[in-house]
């Protein structure tokens, strides 16, 4: 029993640290079903502020879940697909804690006027698509969610999640009204 508890809170930990909160805004009045093809904007990604390697990682991403969803990647593209990103340090102030009492057995846990600070880094990642002859924003994907600092796979991961949470909603058929 105290095994499954302890599984059952290291599962909600986990699934708590990997949530990303995503908005997506397109224009109501475009035939998504005309898009067939994509490519990268280069002039708008060269202008995200992060690494080079973190951009490839987002791109690889961003071409894979684009490939999965039946478009293809070409040289005179439908659509041209842009990132911008953003990062802001967060910091959460709790008054109030619950902490152990180790000098008594079983250890009993009360509340005292205790200040507990943790700080994390909050990141943002925009995917936007272009029509490329009209020149205009038709879809744009925003998804946000806490950035540890950590390197390669664990990174590549957290990124490919980022990128495959924004995209489930495109593309989306014109709507009927």
């Amino acid at each position: 029993m105290k095994r499954c508890a302890v599984l059952f809170l290291t599962l909600l930990f986990f699934i708590s640290c990997t949530s990303i909160k995503v908005v997506t805004d397109y224009d109501s009045k475009t035939d998504f079903s005309q898009y067939k093809t994509f490519a990268f904007y280069k002039k708008g990604i060269d202008k995200a502020k992060i690494s080079d390697i973190d951009k490839r990682r987002i791109l690889r991403a961003i071409e894979v879940e684009m490939l999965a969803k039946g478009y293809q990647k070409s040289e005179n593209p439908d659509v041209l697909i842009s990132i911008f990103t953003k990062s802001r340090k967060k910091v959460n102030v709790d008054k109030r804690f619950y902490y152990p009492n180790y000098y008594w057995y079983p250890p009993y846990y009360f509340e005292r006027d205790r200040i507990r600070i943790t700080k994390h880094t909050e990141g943002t990642l925009f995917i936007d698509f272009i029509d490329k002859d009209a020149k205009k924003l038709i879809w744009q994907g925003i998804g946000s969610g806490t950035l540890r600092s950590t390197s390669g796979y664990k990174k590549r991961e957290r990124i490919q999640l980022f990128v495959k949470e924004i995209l489930k909603n495109y593309p989306l058929e014109k709507e009927t009204k």
